[in-house]
Parts: structure tokens; sequence; C-alpha cells
């Protein structure tokens, strides 16, 4: 069940890299997570398709870091768990006082993203890790990765974390998925009171092109001005139901998750936030699709928890709005059963 990783980038060709994983795989799909690197997905993709996910060179060159709380945060990328909202990481602690009188918003903590978890169970089926206590956020995270037993195109992520100290704390969990830039993204909304638009700035920075109509935000793509080599920036986003979706290449990405109240969220963040470096060069960017569970006080010893659900389909249409939206409204709402898959967008009207 344990093998060495066998690949990295989307579409990449397969070679072997000094990080262990452990690969869950139904009839249909392959998901495979190493331990290392704060218990990290790595690959997720329709059997005999390539990675949706987007994994960083850093894997290969750097396989094993540096744990303290002085630690820089290292492009892993992949799948990994954080805690919300950002402007808190470093406030609650004294393992690094530096980083708490500066009130910095990174890196996150490195006890979280970069030691080495422990396997607790691992079957052809179900994967449970256990992290490290962190000094920094006072919490241990627990994973679990688990197929689906009645949908063999969908797995299960679930995050849980635990106080590990003798004094409250107050965090949110917060899941992050790299894809690579390229992947079009829509999440539903009601409208654009539910966006708030972060540009990221710099002589050579372009804005993002959001863009609402239909019930689903997207973003446009247009090639870059002269003389930006980028287009960055994030969006925080309401979601008016509990998915998002990104279709990579051809495959359907989908993200569900439980939908909750703009109240149970810190006002920081948003329920998703997408962060898009689409850079001028593909090989530099990426696209993170994110998902803050609520934000709640935990008493020492309290645990809570958050979940996801993944599921990729076959998609062999047109890189299009067009295209995919008739096809989240038709093959794919049909496949998963989910009827408001596409907002309120209709396009065979």
């Amino acid at each position: 069940m344990k093998r060495w990783l066998i690949a990295m980038l989307l579409g990449a060709p397969m070679t072997a890299l000094a990080v262990e994983t452990i690969r869950l795989e139904s009839d249909a799909v392959v998901l495979e997570v190493t331990p290392e690197l704060g218990g990290r997905g790595l690959w997720f993709s329709l059997q005999g398709r390539g990675n949706v996910l987007k994994v960083g060179a850093a894997v290969e060159t750097q396989p094993a870091p540096e744990v303290s709380a002085t630690a820089d945060d290292i492009g892993y990328l992949g799948h990994d768990v954080w805690l919300g909202p950002q402007s808190q990481w470093w406030l609650q602690q004294d393992a690094n006082r530096a980083r708490r009188k500066a009130a910095a918003n990174w890196p996150p903590d490195p006890y979280l993203a970069l030691a080495t978890t422990r396997i607790v169970e691992a079957t052809g089926q179900r994967l449970v890790l256990e992290g490290a206590p962190s000094p920094v956020s006072g919490v241990q995270l627990r994973k679990i990765f688990a197929l689906d037993p009645e949908r063999p195109d969908t797995v299960e992520l679930r995050a849980q974390a635990r106080n590990v100290r003798d004094t409250p704390v107050a965090w949110d969990l917060w899941f992050n998925t790299r894809v690579a830039p390229s992947t079009r993204v829509y999440v539903p909304v009601a409208g654009q009171q539910d966006v708030r638009v972060e540009p990221s700035t710099g002589a050579t920075i372009a804005p993002l092109l959001p863009r609402v109509g239909d019930g689903l935000f997207s973003f446009e793509r247009s090639p870059l001005p002269a003389g930006a080599t980028t287009r960055r920036g994030k969006v925080f986003l309401q979601p008016s139901a509990g998915w998002m979706a990104g279709f990579a290449g051809d495959q359907l990405f989908i993200i569900r998750f439980p939908h909750q109240a703009r109240s149970s969220i810190h006002p920081e963040q948003g329920q998703v936030e997408l962060y898009l470096d689409d850079a001028a060069d593909p090989g530099d960017g990426l696209l993170e699709m994110e998902v803050h569970a609520p934000y709640r006080t935990l008493q020492p010893g309290q645990s809570m928890e958050a979940a996801e659900r993944w599921t990729v389909l076959p998609y062999d249409g047109a890189d299009t709005r067009e295209a995919q939206l008739a096809f989240l409204c038709g093959e794919a709402a049909e496949r998963l059963e989910e009827p408001n898959l596409c907002g309120t967008a209709n396009p065979r009207r």
C-alpha cells in the first residue's frame, strides 16, 4: 500500500520522488497522501488521467524540512489544512515572540504544515493521520481520508483540531487545495454583495477579472497587458450553496462541503476563498480553492471537525463557459444527484 510518490505536476511524466505516500484508489479515482509534510494530499485524479492538484517542486528538492517556530513556508502546495483567521496565526503563542510582536500573517504554522504525522490507520479504503501538537497554534490536527463506499468517483476528507493547551484557543479549520491556474472555477453566489475582491499590488501585477452572473462567480480570462508578469489577487465569497467546481483539462473537480451561515465564519475570511496567481509562465502560477469551517473557541481538550467531499468526473467538452455550464447543469448534476449544481444558470434556455 505504501509506495514512493510517482507523480508531481499536472500532466507531468511519472518520476520517483523522495517522500513516502499512501494510495487510496477505487475503480474510478486515485488519491495519494504523504504522511510527511503535515499529512498532505499530493495526487487526485480519475484512473489513468493527470493530477488535478498542483504540487510544488519542493516535494522533490526539500523533502525533509526544518520544523520549528522560526521555519519559513515551503511551496509544497497540494492539499493542506490551515487554521483561520490568518491575522491570528502568530498572536496566540510565545514560541516566536518576534512574529507575535510583528503580528505576522505569514508563514502558516510550521508544526501543522511541515511536521511528519503519525499513521493511526491505513487500509485500502481509509487513512488516518495524527499531527504533532503545535506550540504555535495550540492544537493537534488529525486528518482522515476515505473512499466513499457509495460513490467510486468520490473521496471524503475530514480534519479534526484538538486544543492541547490548558487555556482556550479560537480558530477555524481551513482547507486549502491548490490546482493549476488554468483551472476554470465556478462558485455559486447570490450576487455581487457576497463577493469581496482583495487585489495584489505591484507594477507588474495585473488585476483579477471577476465575473458574477447566472448565480455563479468565476474569473474572466484575458491575455496579460503589456508589462505585466502575472494576474494576481484574492476573492472572499459567501457561497449560496456548499460546493465549488473546477474544470481542469479533461476532468471536472468538484469540492462539496456543509454550507454555513455568514455569521459562523470569521469576518476577516469567507467560507470560500480563491487565490489566483495566473503567471505568464503557467508553471509559476497557481489557484487555491479554499474552504473555511465555522470559527470556534475550544476549551482545553475540546475538539472541532470539518469535512469536504471531492468528486472528479471526465469532461471532454470545450474550454468555454457555455460548454462547462452546460455540463455542470446537465450530466454532472444528474450523476451527482445535485439539481442546483450550476447556481441559477440555465445554458439550455
